[in-house]
């Protein structure tokens, strides 16, 4: 994303993203057999899926990358743990086992230990905090509804309206915010906006949302926490990067979250 930024301006990038994402989604599901018609009374509650999950996550997190550094960014992205649970138990009247709140705890605190130093540069980018945590809240709250919905569709399609949906907003605004800033995209830019469509959007969104619709909130929330080690990993594998112990830390904190509610527990005898 901060390749792609260098050359494409934010609105531009995240609203192209969707609509080819979204375009692409809806084909392969056509190819597959599946209707594109909408089932009806879905078109309200898919509407509400693209302002969170679409619209807010993307529009939000863009310009919180654009104002700090990618790695601060991600890291108070992936606090959408703690909003999400806090919503299940508010809209789905889920119960906040003792191991989910173990796991919660535990994520959370691996979060925080993988920011490190970053805690104290937080206050130098204030907008960019707020937009990174109103970003997770978003996301959070639209991983609820996809789950409180339950929407009679299949994924894919699910997934490619709901792109559609929250990219026509965005590629509004872009036209009239951005046209004037629109020009040439160098080669690492053009390559991440493909890698973004086919990978980050295409195929991302809809196992994502596969996740979210067969386990638990806090299960699939806390999943996601896996992303930070993984970018840790691939720190070190590709560009050399030297981790600290807060990394090891902290990556050993986010397996035992994912640990307490992935693995299964022992039946009573």
């Amino acid at each position: 994303m901060k390749i792609v930024l260098r050359d494409v301006p934010p609105l531009t990038f995240r609203g192209g993203c969707l609509l080819l994402g979204g375009l692409g989604v809806l084909l392969i599901g056509r190819l597959d057999g599946q209707s594109w018609a909408l089932p009806r009374g879905t078109f309200g509650k898919l509407a509400m899926l693209a302002a969170t999950n679409i619209v807010g996550w993307n529009v939000l997190m863009v310009y919180g990358v654009g104002l700090m550094s990618s790695g601060r960014a991600a890291l108070l992205g992936y606090t959408m743990p703690l909003w999400s649970v806090g919503f299940s138990v508010w809209l789905l009247g889920d119960r906040l086992t003792p191991r989910r709140v173990l796991g919660l705890a535990l994520g959370l605190a691996g979060v925080a230990a993988l920011m490190g130093e970053y805690r104290s540069l937080l206050g130098a980018a204030p907008v960019g905090v707020l937009c990174m945590l109103g970003a997770a809240m978003s996301w959070g709250l639209g991983v609820v509804l996809l789950k409180r919905y339950a929407l009679k569709m299949p994924t894919t399609m699910l997934t490619g309206w709901s792109m559609l949906l929250g990219a026509l907003p965005i590629c509004v605004a872009a036209l009239l915010l951005e046209s004037g800033q629109w020009r040439a995209v160098g080669f690492w830019p053009a390559f991440g906006l493909a890698y973004n469509v086919v990978v980050a959007f295409m195929f991302c969104y809809w196992a994502w949302n596969r996740i979210v619709l067969m386990v638990p909130v806090a299960v699939s929330s806390l999943s996601s926490l896996v992303t930070p080690v993984i970018g840790v990993i691939g720190g070190m594998w590709l560009l050399g990067e030297q981790p600290g112990w807060n990394e090891f830390i902290g990556a050993g904190l986010i397996l035992g979250a994912l640990a307490t509610v992935l693995l299964p527990q022992k039946k009573k005898t």
